[in-house]
This record gives structure tokens, sequence and C-alpha cells, in this order.
């Protein structure tokens, strides 16, 4: 060409340097899902197939995992064929793996619509290393920055259309969609956890953000979503409606953010501070708040199921003894012993276990009537009798054991099994008591 002046070349051969030029031109007919390859060479040899599905040549080009080939579930495999169509000239760049060394490559594509409906021309190529290395090293910074929003969306329900669609786990670009919000709408709901779906549709309907959200206010909404790779994460959907000039125009940006290991972390927090809160420290059972939470839900699944509950509270005998004579260690030691025999006799049973106060316990046994649990309390007040407790030796303990009834109150039943605990102690301890 520099042998040759600029005047005297024609459109032809241009045209004919430029093809040599192109890493790859693909012809396009959306209508009929089909794509034929007029020029393929580089990664693109094997890469892209001389014939071949369109929507599969869309997920081989942009709708992967970012850098990689992985592909997306089949949830979010639904949404190609909204990318299948232009209604200009369009241009992005794009990431994939391949070649010889499966390599990372970052490439160029312009797609030209013909005059024909529906047809397009892909021209692809590979950017040059230069440029591959400075763009990978631009989107990691971007993808640092980023990389906690996983989507993004200009919404406009009065048309109701979406623009600007961003999906950082397959590009940093925005992407040629057509799709309107109320298609999105109704294909996302089946990515959010079961549970969490009657509120996304309540949150996301077009009427309650009109009337919920004025111009410059957002509201959030954190719950469980399919990522590309099919697993739910913790997300939070952020609703943001944009100030204009029209107080009836309606326009809202759309995110999805990243919170999963965030989520995790405040959801075991509070499980510890749960814990701590229902559990006695001692003993590691339930303490007062929580197992009177648990017969309190006992006596509402009666009333609801009729499923049998019986009571059984235990009293350490002469437990003040021990303090006296051994100390308050000894004492703590002897408490921990005790709560183990009561967890193992609750092993096997829908049972729970609980530190009413000082040397009183209680457990609540589900789906076991009075003439049920009667043999076995008598068999743990067997098993404390013949326990070698460390460094106090043989003890006994008080039980007294009721069933909930019907009309009963907490207090009726509560009041019940206390008064067959303190029959017990009454007629001489170390008995069981059933009333």
């Amino acid at each position: 060409m520099s042998n040759k002046a600029l005047e005297n070349y024609s459109v032809e051969e241009v045209l004919g340097l430029l093809q040599d030029s192109y890493d790859a031109v693909v012809l396009v007919d959306s209508k009929e899902h089909r794509y034929r390859s007029l020029r393929r060479k580089g990664v693109f040899e094997t890469y892209i197939d001389e014939y071949g599905d369109y929507h599969e040549l869309i997920q081989k080009l942009w709708f992967h995992l970012y850098d990689t080939n992985q592909e997306i579930t089949d949830d979010y495999k639904a949404f190609i064929s909204f990318y299948d169509e232009y209604e200009g000239k369009y241009s992005r760049r794009f990431k994939i793996v391949g070649g010889e060394n499966n390599k990372p490559y970052t490439g160029q594509m312009t797609v030209y619509p013909l005059k024909d409906e529906k047809k397009y021309i892909f021209v692809l190529n590979v950017l040059d290393d230069i440029t591959t290395v400075d763009d990978l090293m631009t989107d990691k910074k971007v993808h640092t920055i980023q990389n906690t929003f996983l989507f993004s969306m200009y919404v406009d329900l009065v048309r109701d259309t979406t623009n600007s669609i961003s999906i950082t786990e397959i590009s940093e670009d925005t992407v040629n969609y057509n799709i309107k919000y109320s298609q999105w709408r109704s294909m996302v709901v089946g990515m959010i956890w079961p549970e969490d779906r009657e509120q996304f549709l309540q949150l996301t309907d077009p009427e309650y953000l009109k009337k919920n959200l004025a111009p410059g206010r957002t509201t959030t909404f954190d719950c469980q979503m399919k990522n590309l790779e099919g697993v739910y994460i913790w997300v939070k959907l952020i609703f943001s409606r944009t100030k204009t000039t029209m107080p009836d125009d309606f326009r809202f940006v759309f995110m999805v953010q990243n919170i999963h290991e965030h989520a995790l972390e405040i959801m075991s927090t509070l499980k510890v501070y749960e814990n701590r809160a229902i559990t006695d420290a001692l003993t590691g059972l339930y303490n007062y708040g929580g197992i009177k939470t648990e017969m309190l839900n006992a006596i509402d699944m009666f009333n609801k199921d009729s499923v049998p509950v019986s009571l059984i509270m235990l009293d350490l005998d002469f437990f003040k003894n021990v303090n006296d004579t051994y100390g308050h260690s000894a004492g703590d030691k002897t408490l921990k012993a005790f709560a183990d025999i009561l967890i193992e006799t609750a092993k096997g049973k829908r049972a729970s276990v609980g530190r009413w106060g000082g040397e009183e316990f209680l457990i609540v046994c589900s789906e076991k009537t009075l003439e049920e649990l009667s043999p076995c309390a008598e068999e743990l007040r067997k098993n404390v009798e013949e326990t070698d407790f460390p460094e106090v030796g043989h003890l006994t303990c008080s039980i007294g054991v009721t069933q909930i009834k019907e009309g009963d109150s907490f207090d009726d039943a509560f009041k019940r099994v206390d008064k067959a605990l303190y029959e017990s102690k009454n007629n001489g301890r170390n008995r069981v008591t059933v009333l």
C-alpha cells in the first residue's frame, strides 16, 4: 500500500484489504436461528463451526462466566433469545478461552444489520497482546471495585422497557438486550429462593414501586437467588427511582449485589448470640427462657394437631449440702454430670431438656403419653441413683411427671408438673410422682 497513492485505490480494493484483516466473518439469520462462517482464522478456526445454531454462537462468544468458557445454568440460558436481534450497528468486546494452549483472548465484535429482515454480519477480531493486557488490567481494576454487583439495568415502568443491562459475571460491558421489564420479572422469579418469591413479586410489582418510591428514594430486599452457576447465594436487590423533571416519569435503576459472604458472617454471628440467649452457660442445656419457649411451642402443637406432650420436672435431692460440703466448683461439676444424664435420656426422642433454675430441670417430650413416659422417668431416677458423681459420690433426684391436657394453659401444665415434683420431695424424695 505504501507504493500506491491513496487516490488510486478503488472501493473494491479497500474492501479486499479489510477482508484480509478480519479474524472471522459470520453471516447470521436470526429468524431461522442459524449462522454461517464466511471466514475463520486463528482461534476462531476451531472455536466457531462453519455452520451452526445462532443461540449457541451467542453463548460461545459472550454468554458464559467471566474470563472462562464455563457454561451458565439453564435458568439463565433462557435469556439468550433476547440477545439475538439488533436495530442498528452494534459493537462490543468479549472474552473467550480457546486455541491450542486454551488461553484467554479479548475480542472485538461488530454487528452490521443487513437490509434483509433479521439478518446480520458479525465481524470478529482478536485484539493484539498489548491491547489485551491493557484491557485485562483495566477489567481487573473495575472487577475489583464492582465484583459485588452481579447485575444492573435501567427500567422504564411506564413503557415497560429495560436498557443499559450489565451482567458482571459475563462481561463488564452493557449488552444488547431486547426484553420488557414484565418479561424479565416473570423469568427471574423462578431463580429466587421459593420462600422469597412472594415478597420478590410484591416489591418488584410496577404499581407497588410507583406508589411507594418517591423520586430519588431507594428500596432494598435481601434474599437468596441463583447465580449463573445455578447455586443459591445471598443477594441484595436494589431499586432506586431516578429524579426527572416529570412527576409521572417512573424510571428506576435496578441492581443485584452479591452479599453472600457478608450475609453468612452475619447469620453466623446472630446464631452465636441466639444460642447465648437461650442456652445455660454451665450445662449447655436450654436456659429458663429457652425451655419455657419449648414448652409453649409444645402446648401450641398439642392444641393445633393433638400431638401428645408430656413433661418431666426434676430436682437433685439435698443439693445444697453438696455446695456446703464440697464447694461450688464441685457443685457445678455435679450439675454438668446430671445434665449429661438428662441429655442421654432424651436421645432418640422428640425431647427438649432445660435448666429451670438452680438444681431444677425440665424435659419437654413430644409424641409421648403419660403411660409411655412414666417408665422412662423411673429408669432416669435409677440411673441418677446409680451414678457416682465426681467428688461427691452418689446422689438421688425427685421427679414429677404430667401430660398436657385439653384446655391447658402454660400455667396449668407447669403448676401440675411442679406439684408432682414437690409431692415426690415431700413423700421422701428419690421417687417419681405422676399427676
